[in-house]
């Protein structure tokens, strides 16, 4: 039996095509709108993820672990920068921030953009690296977990978790453990990005 065709015809543009074949690619696009983007996208295989520390091609980093969804937060790796980003001041000594996740880099650094004169937070988000501008200071468990793989073994380094008005918490990578010091110091920064799975 021959298929029934369909013909469409769009300015000097003509498209010839079984019924069958249009009613799948209809459907397809459908689909495509109506579910969100991440059920479009193939999971991350297993044997793509780099090891713990290592350079993983097209994200902008280091593999820097994997992170459990948590709080709406979808499930995803860390990539930290290779680098860092200079020394700077946290900023806005003596006043609050909104910056108070102790996971959640992304929120606080959104939070610190937004108040403005945050150069620790500022220097992060100004860092793109493979095609990626999407980096944030890291909160207080993302510096942890670089201190827990090893992937910074020294130094002071700036978080975006706020302690008080006066204080927000660093990580010291010497000793291994964190700590909070007044804003207006000029510590390490590395910036931190999500790949969502």
């Amino acid at each position: 039996m021959k298929p029934e065709m369909i013909t469409l015809k769009h300015g000097d543009a003509t498209i010839k095509m079984p019924a069958s074949s249009l009613a799948k690619l209809a459907l397809a696009s459908t689909f495509a709108v109506v579910f969100p983007q991440a059920a479009n996208v193939e999971p991350v295989a297993p044997s793509a993820v780099p090891a713990l520390g290592e350079y993983w091609p097209g994200q902008g980093g280091i593999n820097g672990g994997f992170v459990a969804a948590r709080d709406g937060v979808p499930a995803h790796y860390l990539i930290f920068a290779k680098d860092d980003v200079g020394e700077h001041a946290w900023g806005r000594y003596r006043e609050e921030s909104g910056a108070t996740s102790k996971w959640d880099g992304k929120t606080n650094t959104d939070a610190l953009i937004a108040a403005g004169g945050h150069p620790a937070a500022e220097a992060c988000r100004a860092y793109t690296a493979d095609g990626h501008s999407d980096f944030d200071l890291p909160a207080a468990a993302q510096l942890y977990q670089a201190w827990a793989h090893d992937l910074i073994t020294e130094g002071y380094y700036w978080s975006s978790s706020q302690r008080s008005a006066h204080n927000a918490f660093l990580m010291d990578f010497d000793a291994g453990f964190q700590d909070n010091y007044a804003k207006s110091y000029e510590l390490r920064v590395r910036p931190v990005r999500r790949f969502f799975i």
